[in-house]
């Protein structure tokens, strides 16, 4: 049985239904890979607005195109053979006109037009598509653009005013729940700085994802970045943690993209990777020998490098280097 004839097991009233499955997305979050978060939505979402097939795409406005695609019940080949219609594709214009507002095919074309354009003929007729309902939404801030499409294959069964109220609700909350589980079992592995915001960069610096403490570290301390929707400073070295201007910055690499995490940086920052085992080491009681011992250099290392601290940091005691390390 298709998604789109399918009844939803429970019946309680639909808005209360809409209200559980977004609740869900939020709450379901850590109990699903992160790599299958996207479909289930989609899945879990044919519950609620039933549909044959769905795709869920994101990308960068600037680009124009996908770099995350995630399709339900229609073949691999589907994304690409869609977005290489999209200057031809009818709804795209009056979905970037409606940005946040679901919109439906049969109401840009009447059925007879729809079914004589060419991007019919060559994308949507072949897989049995008769009904489309989109919704795109922009972030603004990092130039980040998604948009979720719901297809029939029943001409008989146009998605309702009432559909349509719940596609807009929705939505929103897709992309925001997605955004908010992806950090957290990204960050919840990787060590990251306290008080630091984090993105999802590709090799070019290009978004894709980004948390609202990362840009608006960016918008302070960068106020005109340039080029937007990107860092306005080279990707440092996958594996890195250093300095770009006032900010504190760390790279990990993310599989073929990279996570990197922002902060505003304070005296500790301007040390080197070695310095700072040995600030943390003696701002614990060490001595010069433990220290060395967990370290693993020789006593009369630990001593130059704290030398040198003390020079770079300008303090003068084991006590007002504490104080650095474990502020009152």
């Amino acid at each position: 049985m298709s998604a789109a004839v399918e009844s939803p097991a429970s019946s309680e009233p639909a808005d209360l239904k809409v209200d559980r499955y977004i609740a869900r997305l939020y709450r379901s979050g850590l109990a699903i890979a992160p790599e299958r978060y996207r479909a289930w939505a989609l899945e879990t979402l044919a519950r609620v607005i039933p549909h044959d097939g769905a795709l869920w795409g994101s990308g960068s406005a600037a680009q124009g195109r996908f770099h995350t695609r995630t399709i339900v019940g229609l073949p691999e080949e589907f994304p690409s053979q869609l977005e290489a219609t999209h200057q031809i594709n009818p709804l795209l214009p009056r979905i970037m006109a409606n940005l946040e507002q679901p919109v439906d095919m049969a109401s840009v074309l009447s059925d007879e037009a729809f079914h004589k354009t060419e991007v019919y003929r060559r994308v949507f007729q072949p897989h049995g598509i008769e009904r489309i309902l989109s919704t795109g939404h922009l972030e603004r801030r990092s130039g980040l653009y998604s948009l979720v499409t719901l297809y029939r294959k029943n001409p008989d069964e146009q998605f309702s005013a009432q559909e349509k109220e719940w596609q807009r609700r929705i939505t929103y909350h897709l992309f925001n729940a997605a955004s908010h589980v992806f950090f957290v079992y990204e960050l919840h592995r990787s060590d990251r700085p306290p008080g630091s915001g984090a993105a999802v960069v590709d090799s070019t610096g290009l978004f894709h994802e980004a948390q609202p403490r990362f840009l608006d570290l960016l918008e302070t301390h960068y106020p005109h970045p340039q080029p937007p929707q990107a860092l306005p400073f080279p990707l440092p070295e996958a594996g890195s943690t250093g300095l770009v201007g006032t900010l504190g910055v760390k790279c990990e690499a993310l599989g073929d993209l990279f996570l990197v995490h922002l902060w505003t940086a304070g005296p500790l920052d301007r040390l080197t990777v070695r310095e700072r085992e040995v600030v943390n080491a003696v701002a614990q009681g060490m001595s010069f020998k433990q220290a060395a011992k967990k370290i693993g250099v020789a006593p009369s290392t630990v001593a130059n490098h704290l030398y040198r601290v003390y020079r770079k940091l300008g303090v003068f005691s084991r006590t007002e280097l504490a104080a650095l390390v474990h502020p009152p």
